[in-house]
């Protein structure tokens, strides 16, 4: 090999090495994206957005809801009785759930995990943060000791006075079963109140008296609530514009 060739390959590989170096080091420019379709999906992505979305109104992917729907699988959180309407509540309102020893003690188990730190063991308001703040009602004692699963229900959900709202922390299933519960408490017995409660019904599954609206064994007849399980198309079927052909994000 000639001297001269021996220079220009060395020089060349120092100004390749110099040019990779300086490429990597740029922060201002992250270089060529290789196939960029394995990173940045075609489709629409409603929870990712790169460009502007040609076809939706306003150009994002995520489109919101047609007003009065409600998404797969979430029925049972949307009672459509307003936050401060518990008497409808108390009225409308049906709980699915049979009053068993299962679900009893199923509820208070909810309860102590979620209630009972204000409401207290017997459910009489002296929790150690109802001693604190005052002000927690006892279960057994005036107006509260007959109110019904579907007003017990809604206050869970919505809170009421200085209780706060629990609906994020406890799904329908749980809010109900903690429901039953606290109609045991409302018997004046602390956990007693729940054998006490299925032996005044003859200890059958059901364990409500005819006579207590809030109660239905049967999820599948019990009456529409409201808007909901109605059947009844929306008012305001859609929002935005029509969609239109647009090209891909």
């Amino acid at each position: 090999m000639t001297h001269s060739l021996k220079l220009g390959l060395q020089a060349s590989a120092i100004l390749f090495a110099s040019v990779l170096t300086t490429g990597c080091n740029r922060a201002d420019d992250p270089g060529i994206e290789y196939a960029p379709e394995m990173y940045e999906s075609i489709p629409y992505d409603p929870l990712r957005q790169v460009n502007a979305n040609t076809v939706n109104p306003m150009g994002i992917n995520q489109r919101t809801p047609v007003v009065g729907t409600v998404a797969r699988g979430k029925a049972e959180y949307y009672s459509h009785i307003a936050k401060d309407d518990v008497a409808t509540a108390e009225t409308k309102l049906r709980n699915p759930y049979s009053y068993t020893k299962e679900n009893l003690e199923e509820g208070k188990a909810l309860y102590v995990r979620n209630c009972q730190h204000c409401h207290g063991e017997q459910g009489d308001g002296q929790g150690p943060v109802g001693i604190k703040f005052k002000g927690v009602p006892n279960y057994s004692a005036g107006a509260y000791k007959t109110m019904n699963d579907g007003h017990i229900y809604h206050v869970i959900q919505w809170g009421r006075n200085r209780m706060m709202p629990h609906g994020s922390q406890v799904n329908p299933e749980e809010r109900w079963k903690i429901s039953m519960y606290v109609r045991a408490l409302q018997l004046g017995k602390g956990a007693d109140g729940v054998a006490d409660l299925l032996k005044a019904n003859g200890g059958s599954a059901t364990g409500v008296t005819a006579a207590d609206s809030s109660q239905t064994t049967d999820s599948q007849t019990q009456a529409p609530v409201q808007e909901a399980q109605a059947n009844k198309a929306s008012e305001n079927p859609g929002q935005g514009d029509q969609a239109r052909n647009g090209t891909a994000n």
